[in-house]
């Protein structure tokens, strides 16, 4: 009894380790920002990447090239040491190099947990004039997401 006792506590540790591993982040925790990464090609090359703190943020625009009403992002937050309820829109905004900032209008994800996906918008017009027009970079700070504050930029495409 004892040996298949031990047998069955090592498979339950050693699963345990696999979860563990599978949801650790390559990162460390603590730091300075990470700057931009070098991903492939696509969408992904606008991706940015934010490893400060206990959280990863990961940005990518959707539509920066063609805002209809907003300008939309894909957030995905990921930690294991904090609860990920807060409302981004709240905490979030926009500014171009022409010095235009804008206050997110919704942030569409789900709330609470230690891995959190969604979309994060902002009016792409507001009071009636275009945000990005005649702007060559883009800026998106997120604040208070574990640390004080987080900046991700772009450059804007040319019109």
């Amino acid at each position: 009894m004892n040996a298949r006792r031990a047998a069955i506590a090592a498979a339950l540790a050693g699963g345990l380790a696999l979860l563990l591993g599978a949801c650790s982040t390559s990162g460390g925790g603590e730091g300075s920002p990470s700057e931009a990464t070098s991903p492939p090609t696509g969408e992904n090359e606008l991706a940015r990447v934010d490893d400060q703190g206990e959280v990863s943020v990961r940005i990518v625009p959707l539509n920066l090239s063609d805002p209809v009403e907003s300008l939309e992002f894909t957030v995905v937050l990921d930690t294991h040491s904090i609860d990920l309820s807060m409302d981004l829109a709240a905490l979030s905004t926009l500014t171009t190099d022409l010095g235009v900032s804008v206050e997110a209008s919704q942030w569409d994800a789900p709330r609470g947990g230690h891995h959190v996906e969604g979309i994060l918008s902002f009016p792409a017009s507001p009071g009636g004039q275009e945000l990005l027009a005649g702007a060559s970079r883009l800026w998106l700070t997120i604040r208070d997401v574990d640390v004080p504050d987080r900046t991700f930029e772009w450059p804007l495409p040319a019109e």
